[in-house]
């Protein structure tokens, strides 16, 4: 019982580490004998859903591309370069505006070798890169070491074999460990800075470099991981980020889907029947709770169909697929030309008849449940669209659980009605009553769904390398939109199956009319390069704008982790450290959406020192290291390989963005920071690191 409750303990203790190191990409290596005079050498990786290795072709200024490295080259001399094997993926990134090679799942890579001695020996470390959705990982290094024998032509054509060696079998190939190094190990780092250890009857082949000369300096790369576990985890989970903003997402879609001419006006009928036909009140309730969750039943069912569907890898390549794009723009399109009165989306009216008489000619549940299914066909001119937006919307994300959850948001909104006036009928009385107005939300959502459909035209866009839809043009169609929107509003504009009226704006379309018109405006400053954070999701990048007068951009006062924390000792000031890389697609995205935020950069440039730190800067080390992780020995080639390591062993993360406020003496002062765009989610998190740093002094 005791050692089961030590086990326990040991678990939870753990488990933030395990929450934070990630290991979704794992590389086996092995050779393989072509011929006598060649080999070559396989690296396999199998990667974790939804993540993806690069290529070999990334051009300069992308994300890591795959890239293999020779140490012991003995005997064989490389046949062309590495090639990837397998399902290579080739798209437009966005953010980098290049193309790029991925592949999911497994990836292969393969180098030709060419035998020229009788013996070889080759040894080396294959470089790759992988990132998700949310998060990137540092270049990543899979070491190798093999030799062999064989029996080239040239040597061959040179000396002919004695007989018995030619019949002699080629002995087996095996896989060796790098030969012993010097070894830098933390704990003895720390108790005798400056000093590299050797392991016992082991002499170093290399030169290693220390990692620090002074002890002040060696306390900074402590270990703070029960540091940070004590402080609690990240704010919030990319993970549940998203499902909440779907979520919400979709009780939205909900909510406007009530207020349109389909379903509107069925609530009080329905409300009114469920009372009716019931003997009791208490009857007529538990009919309009059942009503409610058939709905919620019916539309959750059509967010599992979907999702069964594509599958959850489909839906991740939504997100970038050229033609989905395509094909999701045109179907917002007509969406948009169907609120807008060019004509209506209906199902066949065979389909509502047959499920109305069945439910006609049944009792109990499966009567309501089946009432609950018209009324979802019915109203499938207002809803549909609604639906077919939210779905591609939330299909793009990735997530296989998005459009169930997307789903779930818009059948409880849809659904909540129908039970709040079964439980207070007195509330339909209050309720407004049907008229022009439900077509003017149908206009409304017309306008919008043209709005969003340039979202997915510009993604083509950019695949294709068109460049119809650079920044500026998709800001000038969407300044355009919102002041017709608002003109609209205010009766200016009209549309063929709106009613006349005498000229009189009614006071909330007024009010919608002014916020429409002021967001158009909002927009202008943008076609000059202003960054426009409220549409930045939206809009193509930045690097697409012909024009830019916008320089407001936060830079790291340090890219060394020594200097930079000793300048804040010096200063006494608390310590931003932002782990980083080059090809970091979100870190790039929380640089231009929340650093430029006036707010925050104030804080970055004065309260704190910020200490940025690229984990994929390939600048070589002026000697390798070799360092001692988990009873494994890694060498440290370059500076982006120490910064790994520095954020691995001292806060036991891997994965970037990621954001970590210390006191200058290295210890954490909040929880650490991953990625969220929420501006005002930052703001807390560095003001509450200034406020536990003033506490400290």
């Amino acid at each position: 019982m005791k050692k089961a409750l030590s086990l326990c303990l040991l678990f939870v203790w753990m488990l933030p580490l395990w929450a934070q190191i990630q290991e979704p990409v794992r590389f086996s290596v092995k050779q393989n004998r072509l011929s006598d005079t060649e080999i070559e050498i396989v690296f396999t990786g199998e990667a974790e859903a939804g993540w993806h290795v690069y290529g070999t072709d990334i051009a300069d200024g992308g994300p890591t591309a795959a890239t293999v490295t020779f140490e012991t080259e003995q005997g064989v001399k490389p046949a062309g370069p590495l090639r990837p094997k397998g399902a290579v993926q080739r798209k437009y990134d966005t953010m980098f505006g290049m193309d790029v090679t991925y592949m999911e799942g497994t990836a292969v890579f393969i180098q030709k070798l060419i035998v020229t001695e009788p013996t070889y020996e080759v040894a080396g470390y294959l470089t790759y890169g992988a990132c998700n959705d949310e998060n990137c990982l540092p270049p990543t290094q899979v070491e190798f070491a093999f030799k062999g024998e064989g029996r080239p032509a040239a040597v061959q054509a040179k000396k002919a074999l004695p007989e018995e060696t030619a019949n002699r079998p080629v002995a087996k190939v095996t896989e060796e460990q790098t030969p012993a190094k010097a070894v830098v190990s933390f704990d003895t780092l720390l108790a005798e800075p400056g000093k590299v250890t050797e392991e016992p009857e082991k002499v170093a082949e290399e030169p290693v470099a220390v990692l620090t000369d002074t002890a002040a300096v060696a306390t900074y790369w402590e270990p703070v991981i029960d540091d940070l576990a004590r402080l609690g985890e990240t704010a919030t989970t990319a993970e549940g980020r998203s499902w909440a903003g779907i979520f919400l997402l979709g009780f939205l879609g909900g909510l406007l889907a009530l207020f349109t001419p389909c379903v509107w006006p069925v609530i009080p009928m329905t409300v009114s029947f469920f009372l009716k036909r019931s003997k009791d009140r208490s009857q007529g309730i538990r009919d309009a709770f059942t009503y409610g969750a058939a709905i919620v039943v019916i539309y959750v069912l059509l967010g599992v169909v979907v999702t069964g569907i594509f599958g959850a890898s489909a839906l991740n390549a939504l997100s970038t697929n050229a033609v989905f794009n395509i094909l999701f723009f045109l179907m917002l399109l007509v969406f948009a030309a169907s609120f807008l009165g060019a004509f209506e989306i209906t199902l066949p009216s065979s389909w509502s008849n047959a499920v109305d008489s069945k439910a006609e000619s049944t009792s109990g549940w499966i009567s309501i449940f089946l009432m609950a299914f018209t009324l979802s066909l019915v109203s499938f001119s207002c809803t549909g669209p609604i639906i077919g937006f939210l779905l591609v919307e939330v299909s793009t994300t990735g997530s296989l659980m998005a459009p169930t959850i997307g789903m779930l948001g818009f059948a409880l909104a849809l659904a909540l009605p129908f039970t709040l006036f079964a439980l207070f009928p007195t509330w339909l009385k209050q309720a407004p009553r049907s008229g022009n107005w439900m077509n003017t939300v149908k206009v409304c959502l017309g306008f919008l769904e043209l709005a969003f459909a340039l979202k997915f035209l510009s993604v083509a866009d950019l695949a294709y390398g068109w460049r119809l839809l650079d920044r500026e043009v998709f800001l000038v169609l969407w300044i355009t939109l919102f002041a017709l929107l608002g003109l609209y509003l205010l009766g200016k504009i009209r549309f063929p199956h709106d009613e006349d009226e005498d000229g009189k704006v009614s006071v909330p379309r007024f009010f919608l009319a002014v916020l429409s018109l002021s967001f158009a405006l909002y927009m202008v400053p943008g076609l000059w390069g202003a960054p426009l954070k409220a549409v930045s999701a939206f809009a193509p990048p930045m690097k697409t704008q012909d024009f830019n007068l916008y320089t407001n951009e936060v830079h790291a006062q340090f890219m060394d982790f020594d200097e930079g924390m000793a300048y804040a000792k010096r200063q006494g000031k608390p310590v931003m450290l932002d782990f980083t890389g080059y090809g970091c697609v979100n870190c790039r995205k929380m640089e231009l959406s929340v650093w430029t935020d006036p707010k925050v950069a104030d804080m970055l440039t004065n309260d704190y020192v910020l200490i940025t730190l690229h984990v994929d800067d390939k600048t070589p080390l002026p000697e390798v290291q070799t360092v001692s992780e988990n009873g494994v020995n890694r060498k440290l080639r370059t500076v982006g390989d120490r910064w790994s390591y520095l954020q691995r062993s001292k806060f036991g993360a891997n994965a970037q963005p990621f954001y970590v406020l210390l006191d200058n003496g290295g210890k954490p002062l909040q929880a650490s920071y991953s990625y969220d765009e929420n501006i005002d989610n930052y703001v807390k998190f560095l003001q509450k690191g200034l406020e536990e740093y003033k506490n400290k002094e």
